[in-house]
């Protein structure tokens, strides 16, 4: 379903979730608003400062209408950015139709005012994320109060993969949640760490939480979302770029209160 209009922003009562799915984490957040940062997570990069502010200083469903054409051009942006946006925008599928999608899925959108939101992402200012796609069963706002970053390079020894497995192993083992990017060396490594014994692990990714990237990770992030958390700022379907490499790191540094690298 495509709305040609602006849809209606009237609040209305949100679903609670205590499982896998759902689509809606809610309550706490007015679903006129829920579904602006979920069209606005197609429209927008990661880590955009200037649209970070514009939901600031005007909220998400009057971003959304005037990227719309439902006002004028927003302070900040060139013209030639603004009509990116504004095509963007033009072409969105309705954002009740990605929800429904994410249900489908065994996954969630959770946005900021919403019970699970992790509050250390807010500490990014202009650059928090409009909202994150979730899939796994436990509360990703729990699982971050003890958390750990353990990140590295990808081409990195035999030594490294083994250093980084049993430090994720031991820290996983004492209850701390690890956090890393999924990607090959070190990130994996310290994936399967946790996973080997039965402990949290939240992978953070650069694309939507249903492609499996790096390809040859495909098995192991699947073990992530059965047994842990998939975090995502993009929308299913969407494929990792160089940019969104690094902006898929500003979230993994602040989700954590200690970081190994």
């Amino acid at each position: 379903m495509r709305a040609e209009e602006p849809w209606s922003a009237e609040p209305v009562e949100t679903v609670a979730v205590t499982g896998p799915g759902g689509g809606i984490p809610g309550p706490g957040v007015p679903y006129g608003e829920r579904l602006a940062r979920v069209a606005l997570a197609r429209v927008t990069e990661p880590g955009d400062e200037l649209v970070g502010r514009w939901l600031t200083e005007r909220g998400p469903e009057e971003v959304l209408r005037a990227l719309r054409g439902g006002g004028g051009r927003l302070d900040g942006a060139s013209p030639q950015r603004w009509e990116g946006f504004r095509l963007r925008a033009r072409d969105l599928p309705h954002p009740e139709a990605d929800l429904a999608t994410a249900e489908d899925t065994g996954c969630r959108f959770v946005c900021p005012g919403d019970p699970e939101w992790p509050a250390q992402l807010d500490d990014l200012g202009t650059g928090r994320p409009v909202g994150l796609w979730v899939r796994g069963a436990p509360s990703l706002r729990f699982w971050a109060l003890r958390s750990v970053a353990l990140v590295g390079a990808r081409a990195c020894t035999d030594y490294g993969v083994h250093m980084a497995a049993t430090l994720s192993a031991g820290l996983a083992e004492r209850g701390w949640t690890v956090v890393s990017g999924a990607a090959y060396g070190v990130d994996g490594a310290a994936h399967r760490g946790a996973l080997g014994v039965d402990g949290a692990t939240v992978g953070v990714l650069a694309c939507g939480v249903d492609v499996a990237y790096p390809r040859g990770h495909e098995r192991l992030i699947r073990s992530i979302g059965e047994h842990g958390l998939l975090l995502a700022e993009l929308p299913a379907g969407a494929h990792p770029t160089r940019s969104r490499f690094v902006q898929r790191n500003r979230v993994i540094a602040p989700s954590v209160g200690v970081a190994c690298f």
